[in-house]
């Protein structure tokens, strides 16, 4: 099959190979300015699309495709009304449309680029050109991919594009025009001047480029679920899995908790992360120190958790963990004897991700629509002051440094005990402060971990002293909380009675 095909490209890779080969299966080519270009540079004959349209093109190249003979071209159906109306017009059919858009998000993300430069990559033909071509797919192939350049010119030597192919291109230009126009609703309102970006649509432009990828299932064995791997495939979305069973919606949710934890600590370290919470987190030089120290804040609940660490594992740290039951372990990287160790557990989930990504968005649902926020901070930028007569000493401050950024993923209401290197003892989710409190340090008796000389972070205020009175009774001798109860006064008249010290960080960190 020969035809006529329109290519206009921003993105020029691989583009005179795909001249080349389409010329040399009898296809002629009209083309855009610097497109056009490329291809004679390549050695390939084309046509101008002035030429082809009998009409310059104008305004710097703002109105170039913008045209009658050019869109009915594409349009036109395989039926006996379109094919004498464009025939007595003397309108070419065509038959194949290459085309990718102008650079907006590539713009956007350069240092210094303002209004003007964004509107100038806002493309109006392109869009247009991919639209009108998925549309009519029943008869026009339309690629706006370079990586499905080979794919095609293989179908076409053999004959034709399939039915199945031209569908699945077509979607794929929907997908890439929605996402495209969702990138610019987005920013436009930042670069003009808005302090947020249009946060629906960076979720939907986000969303309109994901990969699909099937899971296990989903929250529970007859729910079904899928991973939406966002483009360029970053962080934990992209990890490789090394071995293991397919993952499921529980298991990436857990990891995605023990992943963002453990890039929030302050040092190298391990967490473990049980049903959307910390039970153990623990930090060392050592991985394999620190992954004991994470499964010794509770063992019990550990078992059958995702474990996360921030530096490479060795052998060592592998058989430390496989000695009880994980569903998944998360690292940046393993070196042979680990990969040798976890082999043995051919069930055991492997994954090897790059570092978590600060900032971002996150999205929940909500009986008929989305709640969108900006994703939690802390510690960096906070405005931290003690507010007792005792100020914490310096291992006190950094184990409140610890239990500070472990408490932040933490389901609140949450509370955290903790010491230089390690948790002892983890109160989530509770609907009373005091109860949150209770727990923590219950669990760490429990377990046997002498809380004496230890700290607490809770991740809001103290409404009542109560709290404060239960962790200090345990052994907890400095604790940090956002502050802002109206009886915070309250609170530290009981904390300088106790002789506790407390800093205020003026910033909660509620996990719902």
């Amino acid at each position: 099959m020969a035809g006529l095909a329109l290519i206009s490209v921003s993105d020029k890779t691989g583009l005179g190979e795909l001249g080349r080969n389409l010329l040399d299966l009898g296809w002629k080519i009209i083309s855009t300015g610097g497109t056009a270009r490329a291809l004679a540079d390549a050695g390939c004959e084309v046509l101008e699309i002035s030429r082809h349209t009998g009409f310059p093109e104008i305004l710097g190249g703002r109105v170039k495709t913008l045209h009658p003979k050019v869109f009915a071209g594409i349009l036109a159906a395989s039926t006996a009304e379109h094919e004498n109306e464009i025939s007595e017009l003397e309108i070419p059919m065509i038959d194949l449309v290459v085309v990718n858009l102008y650079p907006f998000r590539e713009t956007i993300a350069r240092d210094g680029a303002d209004l003007d430069a964004a509107v100038e990559q806002i493309d109006i033909g392109g869009p247009s050109l991919l639209r009108a071509a998925a549309k009519n797919h029943g008869r026009v192939t339309v690629v706006v991919d370079p990586a499905d350049y080979s794919a095609i010119v293989d179908e076409l030597t053999g004959g034709g594009t399939t039915e199945d192919t031209r569908r699945d291109l077509a979607v794929k230009v929907f997908r890439h025009t929605a996402a495209y126009d969702a990138a610019i609703a987005a920013h436009l309102p930042r670069l003009m001047g808005h302090e947020r970006p249009a946060a629906a649509a960076v979720v939907a432009g986000d969303l309109l480029r994901c990969r699909e990828v099937e899971l296990r299932y989903g929250e529970n064995p007859h729910q079904w679920g899928v991973l939406a791997q966002s483009e360029p495939v970053v962080g934990l979305a992209g990890a490789v899995q090394i071995q293991g069973k397919a993952l499921s919606y529980n298991n990436l949710g857990d990891a995605t908790g023990a992943w963002r934890l453990v890039w929030d600590l302050p040092a190298a370290g391990v967490a473990v992360i049980k049903h959307a919470n910390p039970c153990g987190v623990g930090i060392d030089d050592s991985m394999v120190e620190a992954f004991l120290k994470a499964r010794a804040t509770d063992p019990v609940s550990a078992f059958g958790g995702v474990i996360a660490a921030n530096l490479e594992v060795d052998g060592t740290f592998a058989e430390a963990v496989v000695e009880q039951f994980a569903e998944v372990v998360i690292a940046p990287g393993y070196d042979d004897a680990a990969r040798e160790v976890f082999a043995r557990k051919k069930n055991l989930r492997v994954l090897e991700a790059e570092p978590v990504a600060a900032g971002g968005l996150v999205v929940r649902d909500v009986d008929g629509g989305f709640v969108i926020q900006a994703a939690d901070t802390g510690w960096d930028g906070e405005e931290r002051e003690v507010a007792t007569e005792r100020a914490p000493t310096g291992g006190e401050s950094r184990a409140l440094e610890l239990a500070w950024r472990v408490v932040k993923h933490v389901g609140s209401n949450g509370i955290v005990v903790g010491a230089e290197d390690r948790i002892l003892g983890i109160g989530a989710g509770q609907m009373s402060r005091v109860d949150a409190a209770k727990i923590a340090v219950t669990k760490a008796a429990e377990l046997g971990h002498d809380l004496e000389g230890s700290v607490a972070a809770s991740d809001a205020f103290f409404p009542f002293p109560d709290g404060v009175e239960a962790l200090h009774e345990a052994g907890v001798r400095a604790v940090i909380q956002p502050g802002g109860s109206i009886r915070d006064n309250d609170v530290i008249e009981v904390c300088d009675r106790l002789g506790v010290a407390m800093v205020l960080t003026r910033r909660r960190h509620f996990r719902h």
